[in-house]
């Protein structure tokens, strides 16, 4: 099994922290411009936390117009609405109608996916992934403008700049190539498609089956030939074809085929260019894989490592993780009420999940995993 994928790039991480310096003199600047000569504490302190709350609010407006870029020029390339997602809130299209539903992803401010066209080798793929960038830029511009038109009227003029610069941040931070965090960001995902000869189909199936699971589809019911192993050559350069071996695993363990999941999950784990998010999930299902079979206290220390129960603390609104979890309460640690514990957090995520038939499957391998307890005890 290949080491444990860290988070940021070293180039994602310098520029990171270039933007953060940038924003903190910039920010330094605003709170200068405030402290002006009589003002008392009191005074400066409600104008301290106005530049807060414009600084929050600039923020996730800028979230929220990236999320609608990849909406607006994905329409424009002929996909269609599934899921829009700000903060925790989510917008999910299921069948005919539009639910708002509560989901949340560690890492991630939001989320736009989209049901994509027909498949074609001229299929559309950078005006969809570059619609956030795009929109951060050209929103980064308005607010600059609108500022200049305002110069008497101090907070609408500071929360529009701060919008401005803020833009500006999130369009080089999504749209340079790099690994931000646990996940590539929209200029590396058009780089690796662009460089593999599979990335725009391995793009369209990601697309296709996210699709598929917003209108209640389990995976183990979509076609068998989306689910097809890529070369492993292609899938070690390229995340984006990665992301199929990565849902084979999925499907097989919709299936409960446990004993290939974990034998094709432990070659996945060995590629370089898997991103932490799907490293994090796959060492999560293998660690259940494990606990179902042998149980080898080597092995289970190996998964079950402090980086990963990080990582799993980090992720614990995924049902798939609560069901590792319970899994580990009842068959390793022999606890039966912490296995209670997290089995009634499981109930709980599962209930709001926005993909019911994701939470279905967990939900079995949770009675499995009861039903082994048994037998062991």
């Amino acid at each position: 099994m290949g080491k444990r994928k860290s988070g940021s790039s070293l180039p994602g991480l310098l520029l990171g922290m270039l933007i953060g310096v940038a924003g903190g003199v910039y920010i330094g600047t605003m709170l200068a411009g405030i402290l002006r000569d009589g003002m008392t504490l009191p005074e400066y302190l409600l104008s301290l936390a106005l530049l807060l709350v414009c600084m929050g609010l600039a923020w996730y407006a800028q979230i929220a117009l990236h999320e609608a870029g990849h909406l607006v020029f994905g329409l424009l390339s002929g996909y269609r609405f599934s899921s829009y997602r700000i903060g925790s809130l989510m917008l999910v299209k299921e069948k005919d109608r539009l639910r708002l539903r509560r989901f949340s992803l560690a890492g991630t401010g939001g989320q736009c996916l989209m049901a994509p066209p027909d498949w074609s080798e001229a299929f559309p793929y950078v005006l969809y992934n570059l619609g956030g960038v795009l929109m951060n830029l050209l929103s980064a511009l308005v607010f600059w403008l609108l500022s200049l038109l305002c110069p008497q009227a101090f907070w609408l003029r500071t929360a529009l700049r701060i919008a401005a610069v803020l833009g500006a941040g999130m369009a080089l931070l999504n749209g340079l190539p790099l690994r931000i965090g646990a996940a590539d960001n929209d200029g590396r995902n058009i780089l690796s498609i662009r460089r593999s000869p599979s990335g725009p189909r391995a793009f369209w199936l990601q697309m296709k089956i996210n699709e598929q699971s917003a209108l209640g589809v389990r995976l183990r019911d979509m076609p068998e030939a989306w689910f097809a192993l890529p070369d492993e050559k292609e899938m070690a350069g390229c995340a984006i074809v990665a992301a199929v071996g990565v849902f084979r695993c999925n499907r097989l363990m919709d299936e409960q085929r446990f004993g290939e999941a974990a034998e094709l999950m432990e070659k996945m784990l060995a590629l370089p260019s898997l991103p932490g998010l799907y490293d994090g999930m796959l060492r999560c299902d293998l660690l259940y894989c494990e606990l179902l079979g042998e149980g080898r206290p080597e092995k289970l220390g190996e998964l079950y490592d402090r980086g990963q129960q990080r990582f799993m603390r980090a992720m614990r609104t995924q049902p798939a993780v609560l069901r590792t979890e319970y899994a580990l309460a009842l068959l390793r640690e022999r606890d039966e009420q912490h296995a209670q514990e997290r089995r009634a957090a499981f109930e709980k995520a599962a209930a709001v999940y926005p993909y019911p038939q994701d939470a279905q499957a967990d939900r079995e391998l949770v009675e499995l995993a009861g039903q082994r307890g048994v037998v062991r005890s």
